[in-house]
């Protein structure tokens, strides 16, 4: 009886671990994704050796680790013509021709958007 009790909250532990690293979709246009998602840019402006800024496109897919929250976030980013200093990136116009770059990234944020702390934990990032 007691290897049954043992075996049974073994198991238990167990399922709780392996379910808490799983990711769950959730809704692209919650607050919380779009701020994480904002962050994300941001932290690839900053990674990227070019002088020209990337704005965010559209996010593709976002997902959620249950029981905490870290968001994974596939996204397209597009090169604007506005250097990665200047104020109002959301609203430069794509570059065209020669200059123009599309990117697609997924983005592992630990978010804690309530206090505005963030953290990317893993960002692939793939020319399209």
């Amino acid at each position: 009886m007691l290897r049954r009790v043992a075996l049974l909250v073994g198991l238990l532990i167990l399922g709780a671990h392996i379910c808490s690293f799983q990711f769950v979709d959730i809704d692209k246009n919650l607050q919380y994704v779009m701020i994480t998602a904002e962050y994300a840019v941001f932290q690839f402006n900053e990674d990227q050796e070019d002088e020209f800024a990337y704005k965010f496109l559209r996010v593709r897919k976002s997902q959620r680790q249950m029981f905490s929250w870290i968001y994974l976030i596939d996204m397209e980013l597009g090169r604007t013509v506005c250097k990665k200093r200047d104020e109002d990136i959301d609203n430069c116009p794509l570059q065209e021709g020669a200059g123009e770059k599309k990117v697609r990234c997924s983005f592992h944020v630990d978010a804690q958007p309530w206090i505005t702390q963030f953290t990317l934990l893993n960002s692939t990032c793939v020319q399209t």
